[in-house]
């Protein structure tokens, strides 16, 4: 697949990167679409964290007529046990986790380093956190669902990784459901997870916001 790169904002203070926050978006999106929410987000006015956003590779996606769209892996048929194609999802998760390296490489602490992703993103950042070798920060799912559930080959660097789950109670495009059933199957495996809940669709509202600054503050404090 071809890497279309990334966006990466820098620390708003000024001061050099000592974190760093990654958010994958969902299906036909780029990381431009999470954009708005890094300065929505009141960290500490002495914040140093750098956010990078990946753009996913395009990709025809057979649920969408086989449309060549942004797209981290082809979904295959939207049933509520979602048929993906689990190579195409794991090569954006080494992806995911090269630049993860990359950041560690230039010297930012591994525990400094957070996943997130929403929709499919999200299913690529609990692949690309929960098999990563080095101990990070924290991982945040967003309206998205555990596809390597079953798979997955653990890294035990990250067997006590904390991981935040949100979803909304309305979402038409990833039912509650497997957002719930994730989180349970967080549970089952031994990590200290979180759910939260929220009156919308598939989208993040204000409330969420808020309550990610909450977690991102906490999760990245000295």
């Amino acid at each position: 697949m071809k890497h279309p790169g990334e966006l990466i904002i820098e620390p708003r203070s000024g001061r050099p990167a000592d974190a760093c926050v990654f958010i994958l978006h969902g299906l036909g999106a780029d990381g431009s679409d999470f954009e708005p929410l890094v300065p929505a987000l009141p960290l500490p006015n002495d914040d140093a964290v750098r956010f990078i956003l990946p753009h996913a590779p395009r990709l025809p996606v057979t649920i969408n007529g086989g449309m060549v769209m942004p797209a981290w892996y082809d979904i295959k048929e939207m049933s509520l046990d979602r048929q993906v194609d689990e190579q195409q999802l794991r090569a954006s998760a080494e992806r995911i986790q090269g630049l993860v390296q990359g950041q560690i490489d230039q010297g930012i602490d591994s525990r400094r380093i957070i996943l997130a992703g929403f929709s499919q993103g999200g299913a690529v950042a609990y692949q690309a956190a929960l098999t990563f070798e080095a101990p990070l920060g924290g991982l945040l799912a967003l309206s998205t669902y555990f596809a390597t559930a079953d798979g997955i080959e653990l890294a035990d660097a990250n067997r006590g990784l904390p991981i935040e789950v949100h979803h909304g109670s309305f979402d038409p495009v990833v039912p509650e459901e497997l957002g719930r059933s994730a989180y349970e199957r967080l549970l089952e495996l031994g990590y200290p997870a979180n759910y939260r809940r929220y009156p919308m669709a598939h989208a993040v509202c204000p409330q969420q916001v808020g309550d990610i600054s909450k977690w991102l503050t906490e999760r990245l404090a000295h």
